[in-house]
């Protein structure tokens, strides 16, 4: 009995080591199984990560341009408002210039040569802001994105959809329209009526036509002769009585004279 005791205390730390090297290799394998779905999870943060940062860099330079167009729309357009209000002066000086007749312009030359300088004046600095006149010479085509048409007419040689008369001229602002021209424009002229067809005597002969008179003649001598035939066959008959000679008196109302 006392042998047996040391041995199996000898053989108690083999058995403890083999146990846990056993159980190591358990933990060895789990961690193993465990770390390929613990890097798919890091990987998959990772990705989502990126994909928000990206997002954010996107809508960061989107913010960007944007900011820089609304800084140049309002450099260019911040006085459209302005330059709507203005344009109406603009407008009496052009008449002004234009609705006087000669004689008027010789009686007040040097108002008129000043009116003259306040709107080229004004054109200048319209020039400076990029405010342009619209282009309505005579003959430009139609455009209805710059001008608005308050009249068609049939203008002899003027080409269709051409422009004959601006009413109002309009202007744009860095390439936008500020106030669309009123003009005038010209439409095809209608088609000619088709000559009418010559009558049917009108269609011979021009000399035959020019020269009438012998065809008609001849009708008339043959209608002449007729009459002259029942006098010359009248030996039997009767003169015809005059449609003014009084009737004959009746044969009884001459015996009754007598009696």
């Amino acid at each position: 009995m006392a042998d047996e005791q040391p041995t199996q205390k000898a053989e108690d730390p083999a058995a403890e080591a083999g146990e846990v090297r056993a159980e190591g290799a358990e933990a060895h394998e789990a961690a193993e199984g465990e770390a390929p779905s613990r890097e798919a999870e890091l990987e998959a943060e990772l990705a989502a990560v990126k994909d928000r940062l990206l997002r954010a860099l996107a809508e960061a330079e989107n913010d960007r341009r944007r900011a820089a167009r609304d800084r140049e729309d309002a450099a260019k357009y911040g006085g459209t408002r302005l330059a709507r209000d203005i344009l109406s002066v603009y407008d009496n000086l052009e008449r002004a210039v234009t609705g006087a007749d000669e004689a008027t312009r010789s009686a007040a030359r040097d108002f008129f040569e000043g009116v003259e300088l306040t709107r080229a004046e004004l054109l200048s600095a319209f020039a400076k802001h990029q405010i342009e006149p619209i282009d309505t010479s005579m003959g430009v085509r139609f455009d209805p994105n710059l001008h608005q048409a308050m009249f068609e007419a049939a203008i002899p040689g003027a080409p269709p959809g051409g422009i004959v008369q601006t009413m109002q001229t309009g202007f744009t602002i860095a390439g936008r329209l500020l106030r669309p021209a009123f003009v005038g424009v010209a439409r095809a002229a209608p088609a000619e009526a088709a000559a009418p067809a010559p009558a049917a005597g009108e269609a011979g002969d021009p000399a035959e036509a020019a020269d009438p008179e012998p065809a008609s003649e001849e009708p008339k001598a043959e209608a002449a002769e007729p009459a002259g035939k029942p006098a010359e066959a009248g030996g039997g008959s009767a003169a015809p009585r005059p449609a003014s000679a009084p009737p004959p008196p009746r044969p009884g109302a001459a015996r009754t004279r007598r009696d």
